[in-house]
C-alpha cells in the first residue's frame, strides 16, 4: 500500500494541543507523549484504507483518532467527525482550525440525528463494540462504501464480508477490519 506521511511539525503540533487539552478535559486515557504516538501509529493503519474515498465520516470521534491523523495524512479527502460532547467537539474544531485542516468538519451531533447516509466510508474506534460499530456504519455509506472497524482481539461474531488486515501495535496483535455493506 502507498505510504501516507504527515508533515513533521503538524503531528508534533496535534500532539501538543492533545496532550494540552487532554489534562484539562479528558479526552482519552493517553496522558504520556510516548502514549499518544501510540494512538496516532494505530490511527495511521486506517489511512491506506481510506485513500480512495472522498467522503469519510468518523463517528465518536473524541480526541481525534483516527479523524485528525487521516486528514492530515489525506488532505483531498472530506473528513466529517462526530462528536456529541460539547468539550471533545470544541477540541476537534480547534485542532482543525490551528492544524490548517480545510478538509474537516466537526459536527456536535449524536450519530442517530445524523441525517446523511452516503458517504464513501465511516470510520470509528474504542467508541462502539466492534460488531455494533460494523451494522451502525453500513447506514451511514453509500451502496458498495467502506465501513472501517479496529480489533484488538480477533472475533468471530462479526458480519459476513469482511476482511482483516492483520498488523502489531507494540507487541500486540491488532486488525483493521474493512466491511463493504
Amino acid at each position: 500500500m502507498t505510504q501516507h506521511v504527515i508533515e513533521p511539525s503538524k503531528l508534533a503540533q496535534f500532539q501538543d494541543l492533545f496532550l494540552q487539552w487532554n489534562r484539562r478535559i479528558n479526552l482519552s486515557a493517553a496522558r504520556t507523549p510516548d502514549e499518544v504516538d501510540a494512538h496516532v501509529r494505530d490511527s495511521l493503519e486506517a489511512v491506506p484504507h481510506l485513500a480512495g474515498s472522498l467522503r469519510v465520516i468518523d463517528v465518536g470521534s473524541g480526541g481525534g483518532f483516527p479523524v485528525l491523523i487521516a486528514a492530515l495524512a489525506l488532505p483531498a479527502l472530506s473528513f466529517t467527525a462526530l462528536e456529541p460532547i460539547h468539550k471533545k467537539h470544541a477540541f476537534l474544531r480547534t485542532a482543525a482550525r490551528e492544524l490548517g485542516l480545510s478538509n474537516l468538519e466537526a459536527l456536535a451531533q449524536r450519530v442517530e440525528d445524523h441525517a446523511r447516509h452516503d458517504y464513501d466510508a465511516a470510520t470509528s474506534r474504542a467508541t462502539f463494540d466492534l460488531r455494533e460499530w460494523l451494522l451502525l456504519g453500513a447506514r451511514l455509506v453509500r451502496p458498495g462504501g467502506l465501513v472501517l472497524g479496529f480489533e484488538a482481539t480477533p472475533r468471530d461474531d462479526l458480519p459476513a464480508q469482511l476482511e482483516r488486515h492483520a498488523y502489531e501495535l507494540d507487541g500486540k496483535r491488532r486488525a483493521i477490519v474493512l466491511h463493504r455493506p
